[in-house]
């Protein structure tokens, strides 16, 4: 029995250990995790909402350069040339020259969004036409742009009006989005129709102009912006889920462990027990036996005693005490030998109804004597169980016997019995003084008792009856509060 519980125990605390390292792992996984989805989603989020940016703003970069190409061409085509070819100078100052310029190009950019052009004069440094009359004769701001169509090259270049919120890189969804390009104006020859020509000196890759668009991309970067908060929002959210899932695995883990833990502990206390009652009971039965058979010599003897013919008054007197003495012991020892063998219940249908009325029956006298009154809540019901009846009769005896003993002015016993999921659950509640925490806890231990008299082993051959038929037993009570016994038995033994 030793050997079998130290494999047990060997076997089990590594276990317990084990998990508990694995589930502390998993919450600082969980911890960790959330932190990185937290590192994590901002980053992701902002990829993705510039990554849209910049697919926009290639599209209107491309765009833009379309429109500004087909501006210049329409220039050149349907304004530069047919001045030139009438013999005319190009002199924008002339209303008709400018009305016929502005007619061209608002026809020209109609539909494409575009809110202003301007065309500037790189020869005097300042803005020739603009579709912005606060604009015209304005100096050129000569900034990159300007320089590099001068140099016969394209470019173009966002100009944000919103506001960085938090400092992190996140636009405001008020902003304001401008597209601004740069485009070289070159010329067509009047009378040959080569491009890159300058129609007014006749030299090849001269440029004439520079031509500036300016889009409102606004919209399109308000939805962008709204959806890179949507990503952000998203992230958040799911990674708000994974780590209450996360936690939700520790708390459900630590729930696990603690009550593995706890049936480790119980399983050890019985253990414990089963190995202390073991030994105890192979020296009780050894020692009953040894008592038992003088003892019954002792009672013979003390019978005959009393019983012949020339044994006066005190001889018959003492040979009474000691025949009652040793029927006294007798019992004590017929308990040590049902605490000491195994319960082997011989089981067959019957009801525990009956059983318990057998047992009122039985101490019908001693509850008159005392008082008390028996309850039974069965409402007419039949409970079949497939148990040993007279190890389920001294069971529920020594339960009613341990009642009746707690109240000594007179109270009431309930008995309850309740169906369960394959189970029977019969309760036995007195109103008696009840037993306090500290003997509580010793209350199934043999050979504890509280009484004057008696060995101790009621209870404990009472659970060992209870065990022996698959069910378990227990006790709640409070000193002055009575106390309820609760039995629980399957129904098929």
């Amino acid at each position: 029995m030793t050997n079998i519980y130290f494999l047990i125990m060997a076997a089990a605390h590594p276990h317990t250990r084990t998990e508990g390292k694995q589930f502390r792992l998993v919450k600082f996984f969980a911890y960790a995790s959330f932190l990185v989805l937290v590192i994590i989603s901002f980053p992701f989020s902002m990829f993705v909402s510039q990554k849209a940016k910049d697919i926009l703003l290639r599209s209107y970069e491309d765009n833009a350069l379309l429109v500004g190409e087909n501006v210049n061409h329409q220039v050149v085509q349907n304004f530069l040339m047919p001045v030139l070819l009438a013999g005319h100078q190009v002199r924008l100052r002339d209303q008709q020259q400018h009305d016929w310029l502005d007619q061209v190009v608002k026809n020209t950019i109609h539909g494409f969004h575009v809110d202003v052009v301007n065309i500037y004069d790189i020869g005097a440094g300042v803005v020739a036409y603009t579709t912005d009359t606060r604009l015209y004769g304005k100096v050129v701001s000569k900034g990159e742009g300007y320089h590099r169509a001068v140099k016969g090259e394209s470019s173009s270049r966002l100009v944000s009006g919103g506001q960085d919120l938090w400092g992190l890189g996140i636009p405001s969804p008020q902003g304001e989005w401008k597209l601004i390009t740069y485009i070289p104006m070159k010329g067509v020859h009047p009378y040959t129709g080569e491009k890159g020509v300058n129609p007014f000196t006749g030299e090849k890759g001269e440029i004439i102009g520079v031509l500036e668009l300016l889009l409102d991309l606004t919209p399109q970067y308000r939805s962008i912006v709204k959806f890179q908060y949507f990503i952000f929002g998203l992230s958040s959210l799911i990674m708000a889920l994974i780590f209450v899932a996360l936690l939700f695995i520790v708390h459900k883990a630590e729930r696990i462990i603690e009550q593995r833990a706890e049936e480790r502990r119980i399983l050890e206390e019985q253990l414990h027990q089963a190995e202390r009652l073991a030994a105890l009971g192979e020296m009780v039965a050894g020692v009953s036996h040894e008592i038992k058979n003088p003892l019954g010599i002792v009672q013979s003897t003390a019978e005959l005693l009393g019983s012949m013919p020339n044994a006066d008054d005190t001889q018959k007197r003492l040979s009474g005490v000691i025949r009652e003495e040793s029927v006294r012991l007798n019992n004590i020892v017929t308990e040590f030998l049902d605490f000491a063998r195994p319960q082997v219940p011989n089981l067959h249908e019957c009801h525990l109804e009956e059983i318990i009325e057998k047992n009122t029956a039985f101490l019908e006298p001693d509850l008159e004597k005392h008082h008390i009154k028996i309850h039974n809540h069965f409402s007419g019901r039949t409970f079949r169980i497939l148990a040993d009846q007279d190890l389920l009769y001294r069971a529920f005896l020594n339960i009613f016997i341990n009642a009746v003993q707690a109240m000594d002015g007179g109270g009431t016993i309930d008995v309850r019995v309740e169906e369960q999921r394959g189970s029977y659950r019969v309760e036995f509640q007195d109103s008696g003084h009840g037993i306090d925490e500290e003997n509580l806890k010793k209350i199934f231990n043999p050979f504890f008792t509280t009484k004057d008299k008696g060995s101790g082993l009621g209870l404990s051959i009472v659970r060992k009856i209870i065990e022996s038929h698959g069910g378990n037993i227990a006790i709640e009570s409070a000193e002055g509060q009575g106390t309820s016994v609760v039995v629980t038995l399957p129904r098929s033994g």
